[in-house]
């Protein structure tokens, strides 16, 4: 019988934190794909279609994902665990309330496979569990990993842990712990799975939690690097209709040059020290962290009951890549609203009299776009 052996180990914390760049997140970095001989496994991705004609258009549920599942299955949860719902968990701890989140990456491991870039997918791991804390006012502490694979490749899984280390520094917060679990025949050769948790802190009478938020509030937008970690199931099948592989050119209209797996795989944006420097200067009365999802599911989690949200759709650019996904797979606009982040990674909610002054505190490098405004109503309305 065959012994499964699981490594289990508590990884030193990372060197100390990077100072805090107020200037906002980083921009988007140029991805450099292996050359022959350093790990590219393959160019194309193949994947099974579930499309029963050519022209048929294409939904997350299609690829796989099914969102009203998991909505459902919260609800069953909800029921044996009363409060959970939010973007992060609350646990009060005298002053403070501790504020945690967890997430992985999903398929878009998969692209990482395919492509070999294994250095930003830990940047990836991080953003999705450091922007949901963040959502509640809470300054990240630590985070702690979770890595796993048939065959441990001890230099591959260094590039994963380098990329969580570089999240971690965007964010201000210390690569606490984690575990690596070898575990053969679990796992196709060369693939692996992640997890990570992320905890943070925020003062009571600080937290952020939407209750204040009424009718004429103002949505402010900020921009993503492009798909960020959800929405890939429906990426790759849209990949394989296309023919194109990971290396061929991004079809686009303004004069760049980028690759389908460069955009692709751009590392989700880390929104920490931008939205902690816009709460410090008042106004915000709720964030969303647009993931799975999109806005259409996302935006609600933040309003009291009675209200919704009036999206003004041409006021921020739509990335090409999005465009791209949108016609090759002859996608709905109420499809891609309700599975990809469409150019917005995080929606804050804010006083109408803050709006202007975030908006033109966050020109140059990180942007912000007044995106739409909170109404009567329920759900998200598109205009």
């Amino acid at each position: 019988m065959t012994t499964s052996r699981v490594l289990h180990f508590l990884r030193g914390p990372a060197t100390s934190p990077a100072p805090a760049d107020l200037r906002g997140p980083r921009q988007p970095q140029r991805l450099r794909f292996p050359q022959a001989g350093e790990g590219m496994r393959r160019v194309s991705v193949a994947c099974s279609s579930s499309s029963t004609g050519e022209d048929e258009g294409m939904t997350y549920k299609g690829a796989g994902v099914d969102i009203d599942a998991g909505t459902e299955l919260v609800r069953r949860i909800r029921k044996m665990a009363p409060g959970i719902g939010g973007f992060g968990g609350l646990y009060p701890f005298g002053d403070d309330f501790l504020v945690a989140g967890t997430d992985g990456v999903g398929t878009k491991l998969k692209l990482a496979f395919e492509t070999g870039i294994h250095d930003t997918i830990g940047i990836d791991l991080v953003a999705m569990s450091v922007n949901d804390i963040v959502t509640s006012g809470a300054e990240p502490m630590f985070f702690l990993d979770y890595f796993a694979t048939s065959k441990l490749d001890v230099d591959l899984a260094e590039k994963v842990i380098k990329g969580i280390v570089d999240g971690c520094e965007q964010s201000d917060c210390v690569l606490l712990g984690g575990e690596t679990a070898e575990m053969p025949d679990f796992y196709a050769e060369g693939e692996y799975d992640l997890s990570g948790f992320a905890v943070g802190k925020v003062k009571k009478d600080k937290l952020i939690d939407g209750k204040n938020i009424v009718k004429g509030d103002v949505l402010i937008g900020l921009p993503s690097s492009g798909v960020h970690s959800n929405g890939f199931s429906l990426a790759r099948r849209v990949l394989e209709k296309s023919g194109l592989s990971l290396s061929d050119q991004l079809p686009r209209n303004d004069g760049i040059t980028t690759t389908v797996g460069e955009a692709l795989m751009a590392p989700t944006v880390i929104y920490v020290k931008q939205v902690l420097e816009i709460i410090s200067k008042g106004g915000v009365k709720g964030l969303a962290h647009i993931t799975g999802g999109g806005f259409t599911d996302n935006i609600p989690r933040v309003f009291p009951s009675g209200l919704g949200a009036k999206i003004f759709t041409g006021s921020w650019e739509v990335p090409p890549v999005f465009k791209w996904l949108q016609q090759v797979g002859n996608i709905d606009d109420a499809e891609m609203r309700r599975t990809f982040n469409m150019g917005i990674g995080m929606v804050l909610v804010v006083s109408r009299e803050s709006a202007d002054r975030i908006i033109e505190d966050t020109h140059g490098s990180s942007p912000a776009y007044r995106i739409g405004e909170v109404i009567k109503g329920e759900g998200v309305h598109y205009l």
